[in-house]
């Protein structure tokens, strides 16, 4: 593990190498921001947006939380939604989730976290609705899987419900995309939420 003084000089390290590269790079990003994408992810430490993904900075703009739930009543969410759409004029909306997630096997088990419990009582009502398909699976990674993608599925709809997003689906070119990230290999899976929006 780095220690927080290994942090600071890694930082200046990264500054010295971008500096090398472009001498203005600090001076254009810091001008103003445009992002194209707008990011409703996981906080898990292992899933870096830009890194993944291979952008830079300044290309995402992102709001993560535990399992990437998108809740009409968490005000920090509709905040980052509302700046992005409305004023950042962003159209690509992804919502993704990553194999493996703790939110998610949390919300399978029969165990309390505490304050966490209460957070993902969406996960719990759409593993009520899917018991069957889910019960099925009797192998628990492949389980907890399938769920990570039916709740992608399910956060997309949901992000397609806010009112600025119906808005802005009707009046705009905006596409909202359902991924996945695997931990194993590092690769991103499209679910093609498109198709499924409207089921």
């Amino acid at each position: 593990m780095k220690n927080l003084k290994h942090v600071i000089l890694e930082n200046k390290a990264w500054v010295a190498e971008r500096m090398q590269i472009n001498a203005n790079y600090f001076s254009e990003i810091s001008k103003d921001q445009a992002p194209h994408y707008l990011w409703i992810g996981c906080s898990d430490s292992r899933v870096n947006p830009n890194e993944i993904t291979g952008t830079g900075l300044g290309d995402m703009f992102v709001h993560r939380n535990i399992a990437n739930l998108v809740n009409a009543d968490d005000l920090n969410l509709m905040s980052v939604i509302a700046y992005g759409v409305e004023y950042l004029h962003i159209k690509h909306l992804i919502i993704c989730g990553h194999y493996g997630c703790g939110g998610v096997k949390s919300a399978l088990s029969d165990a309390s976290f505490g304050i966490i419990d209460k957070w993902l009582v969406p996960i719990k009502n759409l593993i009520q609705r899917n018991k069957k398909d889910l019960t099925d699976i009797s192998d628990e990674n492949a389980r907890v899987n399938r769920l990570v993608e039916m709740n992608v599925i399910e956060q997309s709809r949901r992000l397609a419900q806010v009112d600025m997003i119906k808005k802005a689906l009707h009046e705009r070119d905006v596409v909202i995309h359902g991924w996945v990230y695997d931990l194993n290999t590092g690769h991103l899976k499209d679910l093609v939420i498109i198709d499924k929006l409207s089921q």
